[in-house]
């Protein structure tokens, strides 16, 4: 039984070739492509209203020289909303459960977030490391325990999100699973359950 609700997060496989790159890629095969008109549909105008949203709301608080960045973050935040909403359908593969995929996306963003902090202004960023009015005894042991903290952000992130996103989708399935089972023998609880699953999965939404 555990088996079975845990098979859900293991990589779909075909002939024995896991499927967790066409997983990947199925979100951006339905946005449709723009045409040789500006707006061609509500569909298309919709796409366009939610990538203008989503990058003004990453960049207002960057300055123009930030900018650049706008069109990897606005990629990664459409790609991770696609397949964490396609995620939450019946009997499909959510690759953000996996640790592996979000340590691959985290990693070389936070690394590149620091060299670039690191080489555009060193003195702002190596002054995090300790607050200002910090004790001089106290300075070694806090540049330390800031320095750990930051190398281990990644991977400490991607594994709080890894495991939101798992524990979300476990419980949606036990809890359906529950549901099921009691509607012939305990319908009014049954019922409750539903509710319950309904609010979980709003939950889970606003978590993917």
């Amino acid at each position: 039984m555990n088996l079975s609700f845990f098979d859900q997060f293991s990589s779909p496989c075909l002939l024995g070739i896991p499927l967790i790159l066409l997983s990947m890629l199925f979100p951006a095969l339905l946005l449709p492509s723009p045409g040789s008109r500006w707006i061609t549909n509500r569909l298309a105008t919709l796409q366009s209203w939610c990538i203008d949203l989503i990058t003004k709301q990453l960049m207002t608080p960057l300055n123009k020289s930030g900018h650049k960045w706008a069109l990897i973050l606005t990629s990664l935040m459409i790609l991770l909303l696609s397949i964490n909403l396609l995620g939450l359908l019946p009997y499909t593969f959510t690759p953000t459960t996996q640790l592996s995929m979000n340590m691959a996306l985290a990693f070389p963003l936070w690394l590149a977030t620091l060299l670039t902090g690191l080489r555009n202004q060193p003195s702002a960023s190596l002054g995090h490391l300790f607050p200002e009015g910090t004790p001089t005894p106290l300075i070694p042991a806090l540049v330390l325990i800031e320095t750990i903290s930051l190398l281990i952000r990644p991977l400490a992130l991607g594994v709080r999100l890894t495991a939101n996103l798992t524990a979300g989708h476990l419980l949606i399935q036990l809890i359906s699973t529950a549901s099921a089972a009691l509607l012939s023998i305990m319908p009014t609880i049954s019922i409750l359950t539903t509710i319950i699953l309904l609010l979980l999965t709003i939950l889970e939404v606003a978590v993917a």
